[in-house]
């Protein structure tokens, strides 16, 4: 792998940002967008996107700044720290878990901690334990203490899992591939197409609170107004032991993945077909995917104005919304070409052509 790549991965992955507190990676997507474009445009939440080429039509790539995490809600009078999710989280991954407090005093190392299973009754030890029921624990002696260094109700927390390449080098380990996945690709369609003359206006970037909402999304496809969207994230890899193939068959390595369905969006069929038969023509891997469940920051995307054609494009990803995921390499690398090779295919004309039903 690229030095250049690995790099930008590590910065990406190991900084921090849940929903509405994306300060830190906000200002490491900024920089990273600087470095493309010359104007950046945001809107009032915190979603950017640099713009490059200066075609009559509107294209907006985004993935989605934010990660899963939590808030602190309570501080006990012993010093403990009851916290609230941001995002979806699963009890049965949040145990024993280290994570990082962020206050304004610095950082704090604490540990999600609850009633030692020893004491449950069996009938407890077999339920998922309930948020309200854990607590962080910072190693303060009390109350008092704990706002000493720093803790206040409303601080943000976030997992600690460092960015690690494993033996085979095109699997990737970090905290929050979802969604810092999308993040890269969209740096990388950026750096790509960096120099091209392109048949359009490309505002590539990401949103804020996608986790909470698809909050983002909604703003800065109203700020752009684009006649085409793509979403960039991450689904659910299905290629562990326990899934079926009616589950799912979305595996590490064999390709994005095109969402062809989810709780948010059906995709716009034009749109699916042109991208469809991009990846084909240009003998790029792909997967499909249609899920139950699950949204994206296309579900926004595609109702704002008038309704805009979009298509997520996303990589498969294994233990999501928890203190660590996995994806791999090529994935990353080829949704970036077969979004490469989309965006500058889309000229005026075949845009109208993919607008509407007709």
């Amino acid at each position: 792998m690229e030095q250049k790549k690995m790099e930008l991965m590590k910065e990406l992955t190991d900084t921090e940002g849940v929903p509405g507190f994306e300060d830190r990676i906000y200002n490491v997507m900024k920089t990273r967008i600087s470095s493309f474009s010359n104007t950046i445009e945001t809107d009032n939440l915190g979603s950017l996107v640099g713009k490059m080429g200066d075609g009559e039509k509107k294209i907006l790539l985004a993935g989605h700044l934010d990660e899963v995490g939590f808030i602190i809600s309570h501080i006990t009078k012993d010093g403990f720290l009851k916290f609230r999710a941001l995002g979806g989280w699963w009890g049965h991954v949040m145990l024993s878990q280290r994570v990082k407090v962020m206050t304004n005093k610095g950082d704090l190392t604490g540990v999600i901690g609850s009633k030692a299973p020893h004491v449950l009754k069996p009938e407890e030890r077999k339920k998922v334990l309930e948020i309200d029921k854990m607590f962080i624990d910072i190693g303060a002696r009390n109350r008092e203490e704990a706002e000493s260094f720093g803790v206040r109700v409303g601080d943000p927390v976030t997992t600690i899992c460092p960015f690690e390449i494993l033996p085979n080098d095109k699997m990737l380990l970090a905290r929050n591939w979802d969604n810092r996945a999308g993040c890269y690709i969209s740096l990388r369609v950026m750096e790509e197409l960096k120099g091209q003359s392109l048949p359009n206006t490309l505002y590539s970037g990401a949103t804020v609170q996608e986790e909470v909402g698809l909050r983002g999304a909604e703003t800065l496809a109203h700020k752009i107004n684009p006649d085409i969207a793509f979403a960039t994230d991450v689904g659910v890899a299905t290629d562990t032991p326990g899934m079926s193939s009616e589950e799912g068959t979305l595996a590490l390595g064999d390709g994005p993945i095109l969402g062809f369905l989810d709780r948010s969006m059906v995709p716009h069929r034009k749109l699916r077909d042109f991208v469809v038969e991009t990846a084909k023509s240009n003998n790029i891997p792909y997967q499909l995917e249609l899920m139950d469940g699950g949204a994206t920051d296309g579900g926004k995307f595609h109702l704002a104005h008038a309704g805009v054609p979009t298509m997520v494009v996303s990589v498969p990803s294994r233990y999501i919304h928890s203190h660590v995921s996995l994806v791999h390499f090529d994935d990353l690398e080829n949704a970036v070409k077969l979004l490469v090779k989309v965006i500058t295919s889309l000229d005026s004309s075949t845009i109208e052509q993919v607008k509407g039903l007709g």
